[in-house]
């Protein structure tokens, strides 16, 4: 099976109080997989800040043994809308203090990424796994880069399904930046969604937790831990909704990248609204595209084998 050689764009919070985990749980599994190569991190603002998902991006990969990985510090704002106010702001300081003096790659990360995907075309696969500001901007500054990239397989949107939140009514990826997710639906670019249709479906509960724990492995015991405090961090910020597991969004998308076949892909033309606030980061998707005009501008994940998913991803996180 051939190596896939990968750029993960991401805005990983693992290790902040609050904050989501499943972003760093796709790090680990990005670095451990013998048919993927992570070639390059880039972060983006959106789960938490961007100078915060950094330093967490380079602690986690000193966690992995691999320092050697560059991270590219990426866009602090979305292109056009008002800066998100992270859930986890007034929990980060001490974050930040404890991990100072760690120093990211020179450099801007849509920079990063055109030079790294023009120097091998057709070579590089984006997984991206935050909003889509870094990428947007890669694609405004080389459109180029559309036909160069191998493909982008993108964490983000709804299909057949809503958020079922007036607050947040697009996918949270897509909402943080639904600007930024137009620029990369109408780029030409080659693209695969894995979207909440099936990423709800793949979940970590606490006996997972617990067995990554037991492993003694370092990173597969921090892991554990952070899993336990994030469904933790859920009970008490949503009452009366018991929540017992934590969806594995961001770990599916890597997955799939070398394993297409876990989920089941149809064609179709997707836009985004990016006009209205009521329905902000909605993702239309047209699934009959593929028969009638217009025509598909993306595949969509529509179904998706859990349980095959799950022990495939534990299988290679509890030898971290």
């Amino acid at each position: 099976m051939p190596v896939r050689r990968i750029i993960l764009d991401t805005d990983v919070a693992m290790g902040a109080p609050g904050s989501d985990i499943d972003d760093g749980f796709a790090l680990a599994l990005c670095v451990d997989l013998a048919d993927q190569t992570l070639e390059l991190v880039t972060t983006v603002n959106g789960n938490i800040d961007v100078e915060t998902s950094t330093l967490l991006a380079l602690h986690l990969l000193e966690r992995l043994g691999k320092t050697e990985i560059p991270v590219v510090k990426g866009a602090r704002t979305p292109l056009r809308r008002p800066l998100h106010d992270h859930p986890a702001r007034d929990r980060v300081a001490d974050v930040r203090e404890s991990l100072a003096g760690r120093k990211p790659a020179p450099g801007r990360a849509a920079t990063a990424i055109v030079d790294h995907v023009l120097a091998n075309p057709g070579e590089i696969t984006i997984v991206a796994i935050g909003p889509l500001t870094n990428v947007a901007i890669a694609l405004s500054l080389e459109p180029e880069l559309a036909t160069a990239v191998k493909e982008i397989v993108i964490m983000g949107g709804a299909f057949m399904r809503t958020t079922s939140q007036l607050s947040m009514p697009g996918e949270f990826n897509i909402w943080i930046d639904p600007e930024a997710a137009a620029i990369v639906l109408n780029s030409g670019a080659p693209l695969r969604f894995i979207g909440l249709d099936v990423t709800m479906q793949v979940e970590l509960d606490r006996a997972d937790a617990d067995r990554l724990i037991a492993t003694g492995r370092p990173f597969a015991t921090y892991a554990g831990q952070c899993a336990h405090a994030w469904i933790d961090y859920l009970r008490e910020a949503y009452p009366g909704k018991e929540f017992l597991t934590a969806s594995m969004h961001d770990p599916l998308a890597v997955a799939v990248v070398s394993r297409p076949h876990l989920v089941t892909w149809r064609p179709a033309r997707v836009e985004v609204e990016v006009t209205s606030d009521i329905t902000r980061g909605v993702t239309v998707a047209d699934l009959l595209a593929s028969r009638h005009p217009p025509e598909p501008n993306c595949l969509v994940a529509t179904e998706v084998d859990s349980a095959a998913f799950i022990e495939y991803f534990l299988n290679h996180v509890y030898s971290l």
